[in-house]
């Protein structure tokens, strides 16, 4: 399986490329900027890019769609949820930082339990994790899992903006990430990776020390 990251410097978030081995397609997984980096990435690993998959709607997880798929011609995924984030400035919160960035609309919607395949090798599971937002999704493969803004190492995802819930978050954090085994490896959306077993121990909201 090829995965390999990037931090989008601009915004700390990390953008993740997971794909086949042998037909060399892969996902761009929360390209939240700097394309030329990301591009850059794919053509000199002769990655060919068919799907960019976004974990949720806000900007710093949508930034760079347009340019990628303009580049790549990679489908759009997004839970319904979120997708009118894609195309509303307001929605996404690119408006409150100055600007108007948006992305061109969903190719396909996701959901809880669809199986994106990519290659011959990779297969995506869809874990519907609202509660940061109400599109909000994780992508399993092996012992991984792409968890965007649902759960990072030592903490969790914000919940004050619209469409957040702090219960709903824990909730599905306990019911639908915990179910792992300890040795799982989260790659969050900002920050290090981490594993399951170490948020279930020492993760301050989950352990039930907050």
């Amino acid at each position: 399986m090829i995965l390999k990251g990037l931090e989008i410097s601009a915004m700390a978030v990390n953008c993740y490329i997971v794909g086949c081995e042998e037909t060399r397609e892969v996902a761009v997984i929360d390209p939240g900027g700097n394309a030329p980096a990301i591009l850059k990435l794919l053509e000199q690993d002769n990655l060919k890019a068919i799907y960019i998959i976004n974990t949720h709607g806000h900007i710093d997880h949508i930034g760079a769609n347009r340019a990628v798929k303009d580049a790549t011609g990679a489908k759009i995924l997004i839970h319904k949820n979120d997708a009118k984030m894609l195309e509303n400035a307001v929605s996404n919160f690119s408006f409150m930082m100055g600007s108007k960035v948006t992305s061109p609309p969903a190719d396909q919607f996701i959901d809880e339990g669809d199986i994106i395949k990519i290659g011959n090798t990779v297969e995506l599971e869809v874990i519907h994790t609202p509660g940061h937002s109400q599109g909000g999704i994780c992508l399993k493969v092996d012992k991984i899992i792409f968890v965007g803004d649902t759960l990072f190492q030592g903490s969790i995802g914000r919940t004050d903006f619209p469409g957040g819930s702090y219960p709903q978050l824990i909730q599905n954090i306990q019911e639908k990430l915990f179910c792992y085994e300890d040795d799982v490896v989260c790659y969050p959306g900002h920050g290090p990776a981490t594993t399951i077993g170490f948020e279930r121990k020492h993760n301050p909201f989950l352990n039930g020390t907050i």
